[in-house]
């Protein structure tokens, strides 16, 4: 059995949320760098320029590199062998978002979804928590913006509509975003499950590097075959058309009933902002 005190999860919540304001992944980084040298389209090959000249400011001026700094999600996968103590897990998970908000200047975006009332803090965080073998925590954090989160979808396929109903699911789903979400997007997809594994799983693959591809070979297919089709989309960079409409297409996927396929897209923009961290 391992002690963790909850102050050690704040503080880690805490410096990755401060970190990820300001800063792409470096996988993602890498692949809008790539998608500029290779973009054809004059148009959209500017707009890629400008996406990472703006990414370098953001990270040498230490502001948030979009203007949306998003509603953070945080992903906690808790050692069985882990013994939590302090204040409750999700009172250290809130603390530690309010203070990095504050602290870093990022706009607070969270609000009651009736009243529409800003909570003013950017609290409470979308907490997620799985117990796993061992005794450390993993902790993931996803600031994840609405003009993308409200483009993605959830679609309750048949199972005979297979493999091609899960790409055309995929492609369909961008199709209709078009430019709305400030592609390139970034694709995350659940496959399986139930009617709310599958999102989850959908956000869950948007942690993943850009350009890694599922440890199936089938689903690494899937993987492929609908990044293709979206780029031979030709929406472009911000809309402008050209070779790159998404950097990249991440699934997930979990054992689902004889009746169903349920898939879920879950679109991020072209600021993909990820951390990771083992306590």
């Amino acid at each position: 059995m391992r002690i963790i005190d909850t102050k050690e999860i704040e503080e880690k919540i805490y410096n990755m949320a401060l970190h990820a304001g300001v800063n792409l992944t470096p996988s993602c980084k890498k692949a809008l760098q790539e998608a500029e040298i290779s973009e054809n389209n004059a148009a959209a090959k500017f707009a890629l320029k400008t996406l990472n000249q703006n990414a370098e400011i953001a990270k040498e001026m230490q502001m948030p590199v979009c203007q949306d700094t998003g509603m953070s999600v945080v992903i906690l996968e808790i050692g069985q062998n882990v013994f939590l103590q302090g204040k409750p897990l999700k009172t250290a998970v809130n603390d530690a978002v309010k203070r990095a908000y504050a602290d870093g200047y990022f706009r607070k975006s969270v609000c009651d979804p009736i009243t529409r009332v800003n909570t003013t803090d950017n609290t409470p965080p979308v907490i997620h928590t799985e117990i796993v073998e061992g005794d450390n925590v993993k902790i993931t954090y996803l600031p994840k913006g609405f003009g993308s989160e409200n483009m993605s979808r959830l679609y309750m396929l048949k199972p005979a509509q297979g493999v091609n109903g899960i790409i055309d699911a995929i492609v369909e789903t961008v199709k209709i975003a078009g430019s709305r979400p400030c592609p390139p997007v970034y694709v995350g997809v659940g496959i399986g499950g139930s009617f709310d594994t599958c999102a989850f799983l959908a956000k869950k693959a948007l942690t993943r590097d850009v350009g890694t591809f599922n440890e199936r070979e089938d689903i690494a297919e899937i993987e492929k075959l609908a990044l293709k089709r979206i780029n031979d989309l030709n929406v472009g960079c911000q809309g402008f058309h050209g070779n790159t409409t998404a950097i990249g297409v991440s699934c997930e996927w979990a054992y689902t009933h004889i009746a169903g396929l349920p898939v879920a897209i879950n679109i991020q923009c072209h600021c993909v902002r990820c951390e990771k961290e083992i306590i």
